[in-house]
């Protein structure tokens, strides 16, 4: 796609967002460079909200402007990488995206925020880089134990090591229906289960089977730097009959 092409899909992208959602966001900019990321190699940034706050008593749309950048170059490198890029997808998504971490920090959050660091662990852990084995947690919540980290999902299942070593297999739920799969050996501190055979639209499910410890002691590990004990495997799911 040609440089005017692409500004004028990114602002129309920006104007099909509702005019309520727009308020405190001064406009649009395109850059035409590329935007590597600051820590991952290999990463394009497509777009930012660059946001600015003025001194105030309450946080709302006078106080807290913001600009949507996207980075033309950025998008160039990403498709030359992929070998079907949707052009007009990607910038709709990039925007909304955007635009939504304008609306949460004028909500006082960032909770779009967590899931982009959850991004980049997830990342990491697949280029054999050092990585946060909690970053799941900071996906979108699906429901209560379930979260979701792009198209990954992650079931985080607690267990006590006694009662993780009288059973055979674990089951646990996802959309609607249960599941088990053989119990691994080993229950570590977190051991991250890549599970086979699950029917659902996400591509990559699994199981985080995580060791229940008193907060303390968790606590105590963190401050003297000892990493978690991790594990990963893989299995095989099956759908448990009602």
């Amino acid at each position: 796609m040609e440089f005017d092409r692409f500004v004028e899909v990114a602002e129309a992208a920006f104007q099909d967002i509702p005019p309520a959602y727009r308020e405190g966001i001064d406009g649009l900019v395109v850059s035409r460079e590329a935007e590597a990321h600051p820590e991952l190699p290999g990463v394009w940034t497509l777009g930012t909200c660059e946001t600015e706050s003025y001194p105030s008593e309450w946080v709302g749309p006078d106080t807290l402007r913001s600009v949507v950048r996207l980075y033309y170059g950025s998008f160039v490198e990403l498709a030359r990488s992929e070998g079907s890029f949707d052009w007009e997808a990607e910038i709709h998504e990039t925007v909304e995206h955007e635009v939504r971490h304008h609306l949460e920090w004028l909500a006082g959050g960032d909770e779009l925020g967590d899931v982009d660091a959850a991004m980049d662990e997830s990342f990491k852990r697949f280029e054999g880089l050092e990585w946060d084995p909690w970053f799941f947690q900071k996906g979108e919540p699906v429901h209560a134990g379930v979260y979701a980290v792009e198209d990954q999902l992650f079931v985080e299942l607690r267990w006590a090591p006694a009662d993780f070593e009288r059973i055979d297999q674990v089951e646990f739920d996802l959309e609607g229906r249960r599941w088990r799969f053989p119990r691994p050996d080993r229950l570590g501190d977190l051991h991250f289960v890549l599970l086979h055979g699950v029917a659902t639209t996400a591509s990559r499910v699994e199981a985080v089977l995580v060791r229940e410890r008193r907060w303390w002691e968790w606590a105590r590990e963190a401050i003297s730097g000892r990493r978690p004990d991790v594990l990963e495997s893989e299995a095989s799911a099956e759908s448990v009959r009602s």
